[in-house]
């Protein structure tokens, strides 16, 4: 849970749709997808689904309340047909569950309508392996809330988020097992009913849904564009991608294969956490061929005409230079990703240029291969340690422990470097953001 400063109260449901999607944006990497509770959290859901570029669905469940008192919620009954009672409320109003069995029954068949009405014959998104973020406009008592996000693990997601603009505190307190994180925009002391925290707060009909969903379609992603860029007297490639609103640029510097599916995957993650991206080859062309038949061959550095860590920082320098000098992406200081032989290069780069690189990520790679270069610095670093080799820790750590600013070791289970699927680099670009929006 992390509640922010904002302002209140909100204009509408979409301008809280916007500061969720700003907060949410760190932790939705796993090929994402919102679902939005009707009809309120609709709204919300569809300007966050809109902004981050990922599918909007619905999460339809029905409050449950108690026999001619239909305002107090003693459970909810989700669209999978699962009911979530809230014993302890029973007891208190001496109630059984069967004593609910008509109030299920009227509500099991309004909330088949709404999902006829909402989704119609379209199937329901496969959530299996996908980060899920349920959304709301706000969370009261967190009746609802519960039942939707049970029914939501039961679809095997990976990783599933809870999130809404206001929300009573002791609602977040009960909910706190139910998802693996709770976005908040604000938790306010005097809360009473969330209608009070929105200015525009008028009631939604189905047919507002229905335009809402129908229009949250996967937005494009950014337009990539290739570029050249002048390094010495070799020309780098690179891919330049920049999404509305970009919060920061990125900068990864990679040995060869900007173009690679595995490289876009890591690019599409911090593009949907609001980042431009300069994927860069640090190599030529030929210099990667070179390297490939001397490697093929047996060969050693001294045969292939290796680039030296020394000239790789001076591209990645040339190239961090030429985005700020020559594009709109760079207005203030970069992060930079470094991957494989890229991270004695980031490091180095980081090193020598202080006022254009504010934050750096390694992933894998030798940090002690920069080790002349490890206390001037000073920017954050954060190394994620593949694999379980005690010894590449101890390296890392023993870098860290030279550096002229503060660093960070993670453990990033399962990656293997460029032989690392897509989903691998995702959780690399996942993490990646989060240390960037601390620093950038």
């Amino acid at each position: 849970m992390s509640p922010l400063p904002v302002s209140l109260p909100f204009t509408d449901r979409s301008e809280a749709g916007r500061g969720l999607a700003e907060r949410a944006r760190p932790y939705l990497s796993e090929d994402p997808v919102a679902l939005a509770l009707p009809r309120g959290g609709v709204p919300v859901g569809a300007e966050l689904a809109r902004l981050l570029r990922i599918p909007l669905d619905v999460v339809v469940v029905r409050k449950i309340g108690a026999p001619g008192h239909p305002e107090l919620g003693v459970g909810a009954l989700a669209e999978d047909g699962h009911v979530c009672y809230d014993d302890r409320a029973l007891a208190r109003m001496r109630l059984t569950r069967r004593d609910l069995d008509d109030t299920v029954a009227a509500e099991r068949s309004e909330l088949e309508r709404r999902l006829d009405a909402y989704r119609g014959a379209k199937p329901a998104l496969d959530l299996r392996g996908r980060d899920v973020i349920v959304v709301d406009d706000g969370v009261a008592t967190g009746g609802t809330a519960r039942a939707a996000l049970r029914a939501v693990r039961r679809r095997g997601p990976s990783r599933l988020l809870l999130g809404a603009p206001v929300a009573a505190q002791s609602a977040l307190d009960a909910l706190g097992e139910e998802a693996d994180r709770i976005v908040a925009l604000t938790v306010p002391d005097n809360f009473r009913a969330v209608g009070e925290w929105y200015r525009d707060f008028h009631q939604l009909s189905d047919d507002d849904v229905t335009a809402l969903i129908g229009g949250s379609a996967d937005t494009p992603a950014p337009p990539t564009r290739a570029v050249r860029i002048r390094a010495g007297d070799v020309g780098l490639d690179a891919e330049l991608s920049a999404p509305p609103g970009m919060c920061a640029t990125v900068v990864v510097a990679l040995d060869q294969g900007c173009a690679a599916p595995a490289q876009r995957a890591l690019a599409d993650a911090l593009g949907r956490a609001g980042y431009a991206t300069l994927l860069l080859d640090l190599l030529t062309p030929d210099e990667a061929a070179r390297r490939r038949d001397a490697r093929d061959s047996g060969g050693g550095a001294s045969e292939t005409g290796e680039v030296s860590a020394a000239e790789a920082a001076e591209r990645l320098a040339a190239a961090v230079a030429w985005l700020r000098r020559s594009t709109e992406a760079a207005q203030g200081r970069v992060g930079v990703l470094g991957s494989q032989q890229g991270v004695p290069a980031a490091l180095m780069a980081a090193a020598a240029n202080p006022a254009d690189i504010a934050a750096v990520v390694l992933d894998g790679g030798r940090l002690d291969s920069a080790a002349e270069a490890l206390a001037d610095v000073r920017a954050p670093v954060l190394a994620l340690v593949q694999g379980s080799d005690s010894f590449v820790r101890e390296l890392a750590e023993w870098s860290l422990g030279r550096l002229g600013g503060p660093g960070e070791i993670r453990h990033a289970p399962g990656a293997e470097g460029l032989i690392a699927g897509a989903a691998v680099w995702r959780q690399v670009g996942s993490a990646a953001a989060e240390w960037f929006g601390r620093y950038l």
